[in-house]
């Protein structure tokens, strides 16, 4: 990489990594645009190939984040990928997930991957970080009436915070010759169940929470109904069951490695979070 003033893409830079990602990088006095579609420095949007272009005009390193709740982006991202080539992009980190590297070439996490592993015009870092603490305060792990409601029995989980991902992810694209063809499993300091999860919650609170182990058909039904797109419950299928078999994330020190920083604790995070609950 050169020593000319950079500009980073964020992709997703509304969304819970993009959004700190981006305050990272200004922190470090780095040029950063947001691209999101509401609410960030450009619109785009992962359906509508017109919004491509102007996104990556004049940038030179990427924050690669998928089209959420989707299985069959694998190559809308790599035409995105050969437009920002092409437009100068040289560094691409990108955001994928715990364990990925064990799936087969047709899971569009692992296609994407492997898309990067044979781009001769840029390099890349990879990011697989465990499920996020945040779904505890943002998404589909928040308490309702004192219960965590989800299908993954006694299993555990090194649960990362976001802000953790978004330093790993401001090390490499801040860096990205030191960070070249680097693949991190990004995890907390331990792995905690839900139950373990819902007890430390409902501490902080002062009022009792409990996992519910739900029939996990019945919960992915229960997810459909709510909006989720049915082939990505099949996905939430997928995640539950590798954490309830005893096969979830484990913990180890690859986000201080990067960051020189240990990872945020699961208590640190519901104390500074529970406000959320409250």
């Amino acid at each position: 990489m050169t020593n000319s003033p950079s500009i980073t893409l964020v992709l997703a830079g509304t969304g819970k990594t993009g959004s700190r990602l981006a305050t990272e990088l200004a922190k470090r006095g780095l040029g950063v645009r947001t691209a999101a579609r509401n609410g960030a420095d450009v619109h785009f949007d992962w359906d509508d190939a017109t919004t491509h272009r102007g996104a990556v005009a004049g940038v030179d390193r990427l924050y690669l984040v998928p089209a959420v709740m989707r299985m069959d982006f694998a190559g809308q991202v790599a035409t995105f990928l050969d437009l920002a080539e092409k437009a100068g992009v040289r560094h691409d980190t990108y955001l994928s997930a715990y364990g990925i590297d064990q799936a087969p070439p047709q899971v569009a996490l692992r296609a994407v991957e492997l898309d990067l592993f044979g781009r001769g015009g840029l390099t890349h870092s990879i990011l697989r970080p465990a499920w996020f603490m945040q779904n505890f305060s943002e998404t589909f792990l928040q308490p309702i009436d004192g219960a965590i409601t989800v299908p993954t029995a006694d299993g555990a989980e090194a649960f990362i915070d976001v802000g953790d991902i978004a330093a790993v992810a401001a090390e490499t694209l801040a860096n990205p010759d030191a960070h070249a063809g680097a693949a991190y499993a990004l995890t907390g300091p331990e792995a905690i169940t839900m139950s373990e999860a819902a007890e430390i919650i409902g501490r902080v609170i002062g009022k009792p929470v409990r996992h519910h182990d739900i029939d996990r058909d019945v919960w992915i039904q229960g997810t459909v109904a709510a909006g989720v797109p049915a082939e990505y419950g099949e996905m939430l299928r997928m995640l539950t069951e590798t954490i309830a078999s005893g096969t979830g994330s484990r913990p180890n020190d690859n986000v201080e490695a990067v960051t020189g920083a240990p990872p945020i604790t699961f208590v640190d995070f519901a104390r500074r979070t529970a406000q959320a609950w409250t």
